[in-house]
């Protein structure tokens, strides 16, 4: 049994018939100048190469938001999944602005982003963050309502706490449906999904726990250091202390990544999210990128391995 049998590169999408890659791809930084300078140090074409070196390398899953570039990402993804023949699982989010004082919003939302798509049914809807005024049980059967019209095919949350989270299963429950997933920052330096229970219940109740962020924003990959900071915003959250702090961590990382043939820091971190039962999905903006991201499938590592990271990532 050779090793990509041994460790399949799709797995169920909560309790739907959908299948996605254990690696999706996650376009938050498509068309976002602010956070992420698209425009500055990519463009378009640069994005249509990373989609187009995910897709070949197995990855099928998409994710992307209403808000993400004011709409440009999901722009973008809906014209390149338009001119693509290989079937994808697309995700996206509504979210709950503070003017949006009814869960009627929803149907609003829902149609500008298949629009933006170009697409009539989405495969995944998510509801982007658990803020007031409407509350989580409004906010699920506007989404009930939405798979009985046919737009959604399965129903997921994102940023939603344990508490939160039962509550959005149990209100959906009472529609006959299950809720697919719960995407939340999850990565080696951010463990709150595990230290609260969240990570169990979600594997309990047969609901993905989709990661963003799974490299800590760049922080996992091995290519800062207190001598070379990131650009922009995240220059002011990378401090020096922190990135000196996450230099033993890095090294262990590399080591680890040598012992599966060569693998990076950003993979074996993204491995590790996978090893952990999540589905990461980190960002690519360029082909490069989206190579090494594909680059964390058809392996593990060792529980030894996991449970050495776990160590060295408690600081």
């Amino acid at each position: 049994m050779n090793e990509k049998t041994s460790f399949p590169d799709q797995v169920q999408l909560g309790r739907t018939h959908m299948s996605i890659s254990v690696v999706g791809l996650g376009t938050w930084a498509w068309g976002d100048r602010l956070m992420w300078g698209y425009g500055k140090g990519f463009g378009d074409d640069d994005i249509r190469q990373a989609f187009e070196a995910s897709v070949a390398a197995g990855i099928n899953f998409l994710d992307t938001a209403e808000i993400y570039g004011r709409g440009r990402s999901e722009s973008l993804v809906g014209r390149l999944i338009h001119l693509c023949n290989t079937p994808l699982v697309v995700a996206t989010k509504c979210f709950p602005y503070p003017y949006r004082v009814s869960a009627r919003w929803l149907s609003k939302a829902l149609n500008k982003s298949l629009k933006r798509l170009h697409m009539e049914q989405v495969h995944l809807y998510q509801m982007h963050w658990p803020f007031p005024p409407v509350s989580i049980e409004s906010w699920m059967n506007a989404m009930a309502d939405a798979v009985e019209a046919g737009l959604v095919r399965a129903v997921g949350v994102s940023n939603y706490n344990l508490e939160q989270t039962q509550r959005a299963v149990a209100a959906l429950a009472r529609r006959g449906l299950a809720l697919a997933s719960n995407q939340v920052s999850y990565s080696l330096l951010y463990r709150q999904p595990e230290q609260s229970g969240l990570l169990d219940y979600c594997r309990e109740q047969g609901v993905t726990l989709i990661a963003y962020s799974p490299l800590a924003q760049g922080l996992l990959t091995g290519k800062y250091s207190p001598q070379s900071r990131p650009p922009g915003l995240r220059r002011l959250r990378f401090r020096r202390n922190m990135l000196e702090r996450v230099q033993p961590l890095i090294a262990l990382m590399r080591e680890i990544g040598e012992g599966h043939g060569g693998k990076t820091p950003a993979q074996v971190a993204l491995n590790w999210v996978i090893c952990k039962g999540a589905i990461p999905i980190p960002g690519a903006k360029n082909a490069h990128q989206a190579e090494q991201n594909a680059g964390a499938m058809g392996w593990r590592l060792s529980s030894e391995e996991v449970a050495a990271l776990d160590k060295a990532a408690s600081f």
